[in-house]
């Protein structure tokens, strides 16, 4: 029986998000198999996808005294990890995150995933003291066996890291596209609007979106643009609205992925216009609701979406407006994107994605 360790530190941190989300994926995989288990090292999280999970600490009154603040979940989860690695009962420990707290202690297989390599090749979006590419870097080079979410993403690191290839899957994310959508409703939603979801830091590109939907404003005098999660609005982000006259046509909602899911479905167009990223799972939520995309013109975005997108030039301004002025006009174009993600979608299979994680275990183990 092969027992798997996953650590705390995307449960700690994050209440919805892309990566503990993949890794309760990867939770409810082992609990559908016979040949393996898993420990979980985390005593008490807000995280939405393990409530139902038999944590140590849970209940009211843990909820009442750790949910002041954050950090009172990740200093008493790392402890509760360090305290299990020392244990060491389990044969492969997949950390969710970077943090190198368990170098000393790990004297078993370690396995990890890179998401992207976004810091490595857009250094220059990111603060210089951010200690996460150091540890990002020690980690692949301590790494028994390392999977990356791309051909893109492994490409990038065999490029910066001498890391034997052969230690290196490309498992590509999953969705389930046979459940039906779940969704919930968003109270007072826009008619008609355009959707950006996630994070607003700089390589995403949202200044250069809310540019190109400003010269349209007046043409498409009903349509809006909705910001899904990515934190609240910051003073810059509107500041720069503002400026742009755009106040009454922006909505930012910090959506639950229920609420997301109807965004999705809701929504004329639904647009990505990062500069990098090492897969782009919104691509597949977009598919699974039926929603148009327009995408950036970058390597992974054609690998994952191939013909069930518009792209544009990534860093071209007046394309980004003729392709957003094409793709909300014709009709027809949205409806064969529909059915071209519809078809897309079933190239990733969450289960296969899970078995192909399930067998790196197994190959350490």
């Amino acid at each position: 029986m092969t027992k798997v360790f996953i650590d705390h530190q995307k449960f700690s941190t994050q209440k919805y998000g892309g990566i503990s989300r993949y890794f309760a994926n990867i939770i409810q995989g082992i609990k559908r198999t016979d040949t393996m288990t898993y420990r979980l090292g985390v005593m008490h999280a807000q995280n939405h996808y393990i409530q139902k999970e038999p944590l140590p600490m849970k209940g009211r009154l843990s909820n009442l005294i750790l949910n002041r603040n954050q950090r009172y979940d990740y200093r008493l989860n790392q402890l509760y990890c360090r305290r299990l690695l020392e244990k060491a009962d389990f044969d492969v420990f997949h950390p969710t995150y970077y943090d190198t707290y368990y170098f000393q202690q790990l004297t078993k297989p370690l396995v990890i995933t890179i998401h992207d390599m976004t810091y490595e090749r857009l250094p220059e979006y990111f603060w210089a003291q951010d200690p996460l590419t150091r540890q990002k870097r020690e980690n692949i080079l301590r790494a028994d066996a390392i999977i990356t979410i791309s051909e893109t993403t492994r490409k990038d690191l065999l490029s910066f890291f001498n890391v034997d290839p052969q230690k290196v899957s490309t498992i590509y994310h999953g969705i389930d596209s046979e459940s039906s959508l779940v969704t919930r409703p968003v109270d007072d939603l826009p008619e008609q609007y355009v959707l950006f979801v996630g994070d607003r830091s700089g390589y995403k590109n949202f200044y250069l979106f809310l540019n190109a939907f400003s010269k349209l404003a007046s043409r498409f005098p009903d349509l809006h643009v909705v910001l899904a999660g990515g934190g609240k609005l910051e003073v810059a982000d509107l500041e720069f609205i503002q400026r742009l006259k755009l106040t009454k046509r922006v909505q930012h909602i910090g959506a639950t992925d229920e609420q997301l899911n109807y965004l999705y479905q809701n929504a004329q167009l639904f647009v990505y216009p990062s500069l990098y990223e090492g897969f782009g799972l919104p691509i597949l939520e977009a598919f699974k609701a039926r929603c148009p995309i327009l995408l950036s013109d970058t390597e992974c975005f054609r690998e994952v979406a191939a013909d069930a997108a518009v792209y544009f030039s990534a860093t071209d301004l007046n394309d980004l407006v003729e392709r957003l002025t094409v793709t909300l006009t014709d009709t027809a174009l949205k409806a064969r994107l529909v059915e071209r993600g519809t078809e897309r979608i079933k190239d990733f299979s969450l289960q296969k994605s899970i078995d192909q994680t399930l067998n790196v275990y197994k190959s350490l183990a």
